[in-house]
Parts: C-alpha cells; structure tokens; sequence
C-alpha cells in the first residue's frame, strides 16, 4: 500500500509541474488545426527533392501527433501530391516533436532538451528525406493534387466550387477559435490523454521503484547507454507527450540526457504496428531507410547532447523540472484539476474500448454471442493501443 501511495505521489507531483505547459500547448495545437489548412502544407511538398523535404519536416515539428495518428496524415499527403522524401520527413518529425511536447518538455526537463528535442527531431527528418529523394530509382512523378479545401471549422464548404476569398468571410474569428478549442478537447485531448496518464503512472513507477544505481550503471551515458535506449524505444508505443515524464524520471534516476533524447526521439516515432504499416504506404526501402536514419541520428543526437552538458558543467538531474518551479503553486493546482477534468470523458472512453476489445477476444475463444465490436456506437481503434 505504502509503494502505491509513493508511486501516485510522484505522479501527482509530475502532473502538478506539467499541467500549465500542457493546456497551453493543447491550446496551440487546436488552433493549428483551425488556421493551418491542410491543402497550404500539401501543397508545398510535392515539388523539388530538397525544398519540399526540409518544409515538410518544419511543417511536422509544430503538430501534435502520435507515431499512429501521423499514419493517416501523411497517406493523405502522399495521395495529395507529397513526394517520398517530403512524406518520410513529415513521418518523423511530426510524433517526435509538437507543441504539447515541447512545453512539457520544458516543464519537466530543462531548456537545453527543450531546444534539442525539435532540433534533433529536423535535423533526423530532413536526412532522412533528402535519402530517400536521392536514392529513389525512379523519375519523380508529376504528381497529380486532389488538395482538400474543404472548410476546417465546420465543413460548411468543400473548397472546389466557393473561392479562398469568399470563404474567408464564412467564419468571424471567435467561431474559428471556438473550433479550436473543440477540437482540442474532442479530438486533440481525447488522443493524447490515456497515454499521457500511462506515462504518468510508469514515470511513478520508476521513481518509486527503480534503484538509481542499476540507471547510473547501464544508462549513464556513452554509446552502450543509446544503444540500449534504442532497442528499448523502438518497439514500444509511447507518444511525445506521455514519453516526457517517463524521460524526466529516468535522468532524476541517473539515465544520462542523451540516453533520455534517444528514448524521446525513436519511443515515438515507431512501434511494432506503425512500422508494419509503413512498408504500405512507402514501402521496403524506404521503411529501411527511415528505421536507418532514425536510429542513427538519435543516437548521435543522444552522444552529442551528453557533450554538451559535460562541457558546460551541467548536471541534468540538478535542472530538471525547474521551469514547472516557475509558476505558482496555486496555478499548478488549478491547471492539474483542469486537466484530470478533461481527461474524465477519453479516460472513460478508453476503459471501454479496453474492455469490449477484452470481451471480444474472450467471444471469439468461446464463440458465444457477438463480438464486442459488433456493437452498436462502438468506435473503432485507429491502431492497437488505448487513447
């Protein structure tokens, strides 16, 4: 009993430092969603084997993705006109890096992991890219776009037949930011929280539990430390918002901040399931190509990070969390509350889905009654994991 309370404490406590960072950046996000038109970034991708790389990947940086939720984005690139290369950019820097991440990021962590985080998620994402471009065998197509212009605040028009100009004066901007605002606690949130709160509980989990001499020992730095970092993160599903405070626990555990960037960069940009499904929508080689540079440039980010901080004397287990000291503690409160009240409805969502994917499984071993997804106002999964 007493482990349970350490474990939940400490989730608290992280939950608390990372609860401001978190409403702001799921505010950002939703309004990207409103004031980003899809067809602007599709556009831009699917000429030139250098230039539409390097936007795709800056375009991806800002958006709250998960390594499951990019998937369909970028098919819809790609179908829009995206070059190989573009897409492949767009698929790595999106679910390693976003807004909501990068402010619990500096929440938990410290600037200099805040700052190397995007950088290192552009840097992978454009070589990458630019390998996949080069090495294609083939001409470059002249891709053919079908952009979708359809209205993102309420689909009140598809964009073909009603002119930018005119649709402009469809929406004042309180009904643009009211969409926004929708969507991040409909769609956005409702993403993102089972996993955030997953992460919470292993992060408990590892403070509570995790001697800080076995981290020290095998994950305190050097290239045998990303090495394993890697095999650990590739496999696994995690998004960037919910791998944040598992990296913030393990460098208070003695886990080296390079080490911490691997497990931040490859944990969720693969996973078993997404890996399967881009060998469809890019295929063999350039899935290889991805999981190569990936792995090599989150490894040499890690290796570099760890030199930063040794040259400029800074102990990453010293800063971490500093920032969340910042804002007063009353705040931190509030904002906690705000999130677990948001969260009530997708956590709900996710026992369920959990437990009719449970009933169903025990229905097929038993071959009694229906399958739980059979249903009726049963939803389903965009990939394996709970949202």
């Amino acid at each position: 009993m007493d482990i349970l309370i350490t474990i939940l404490g400490e989730s608290w406590h992280l939950l608390r430092e990372a609860s401001v960072y978190i409403l702001f950046g799921m505010l950002v996000g939703g309004l990207l969603k409103v004031f980003l038109n899809p067809s602007f970034v599709a556009a831009h991708l699917g000429r030139g084997k250098f230039s539409s790389v390097i936007k795709a990947a800056l375009f991806g940086i800002p958006i709250p993705l998960c390594s499951c939720g990019v998937l369909p984005a970028a098919a819809s690139l790609k179908k829009q006109g995206a070059n190989s290369g573009a897409t492949t950019a767009f698929l790595i820097s999106t679910p390693e890096s976003g807004v909501d991440s990068i402010a619990i990021t500096y929440a938990l962590l410290d600037p200099i992991m805040t700052v190397a985080r995007p950088v290192a998620a552009f840097v992978t994402a454009v070589a990458a890219g630019f390998a996949e471009n080069i090495l294609k065998s083939q001409k470059e197509e002249d891709w053919v776009r079908v952009v979708d212009r359809s209205c993102p605040v309420d689909g009140c028009c598809d964009g073909q037949e009603c002119p930018p100009e005119e649709h402009a004066r469809h929406h004042s901007l309180r009904e643009k930011l009211w969409a926004g605002l929708r969507y991040t606690v409909d769609d956005l949130w409702g993403d993102l929280a089972g996993w955030f709160f997953a992460g919470l509980l292993l992060a408990g989990v590892i403070a509570a539990l995790i001697p800080r001499e076995i981290m020290a020992t095998y994950l305190g730095g050097g290239l045998q430390s990303m090495l394993i970092m890697l095999l650990v993160g590739i496999p696994m599903y995690i998004c960037a918002t919910a791998s944040t405070p598992v990296a913030a626990a393990l460098i208070l555990k003695g886990v080296s901040p390079g080490a911490a960037l691997v497990f931040l960069l490859v944990g969720p940009a693969t996973n078993v399931t997404s890996l399967s499904v881009l060998f469809g929508i890019l295929g063999k080689r350039a899935t290889f190509i991805y999981l190569a540079a990936l792995s090599l440039f989150a490894v040499v980010s890690g290796l570099v990070l760890d030199y930063v901080y040794n040259v400029f004397g800074i102990s990453a287990q010293a800063v971490a969390g500093q920032a969340g000291e910042v804002i007063p503690e009353w705040l931190q409160l509030a904002g906690a509350l705000v999130v677990i009240l948001l969260s009530v409805k997708p956590l709900y969502q996710a026992v369920r889905k959990i437990a009719a994917s449970g009933l169903d499984r025990w229905r097929k071993r038993t071959g009694k009654g229906r399958s739980a997804g059979s249903i009726k106002g049963g939803r389903d999964a965009e990939c394996t994991a709970p949202t």
